[in-house]
């Protein structure tokens, strides 16, 4: 067996807030990282939808961001993007 090639294996200290909150047609669970990794954007994970990505504000303005990362409609995006912009 060859050995095993890391590109990283790091150990780094995080803080995690989980949150839950109902929107008008759905109910988000999120678990949100942050840490030095990311340049200051978040690990945002959607806790029930099993999908995740790398937030910060230039994230949130770009349209279709979080329609696209969460598999949303239009109108629940706009519910998460207005809770991300309040914590991110």
């Amino acid at each position: 067996m060859t050995e095993r090639f890391f590109l990283y294996d790091d150990l780094e200290d995080t803080k995690t807030r989980f949150v839950s909150f109902m929107g008008e047609n759905q109910r988000f669970d999120l678990a949100l990282v942050r840490s030095d990794r990311y340049y200051g954007k978040q690990l945002v994970l959607d806790i029930q939808g099993s999908r995740f990505a790398i937030i910060g504000t230039d994230d949130l303005e770009e349209e279709g961001y979080l329609e696209h990362a969460f598999q949303l409609e239009y109108e629940d995006a706009e519910e998460l993007r207005a809770f991300l912009y309040e914590v991110i």
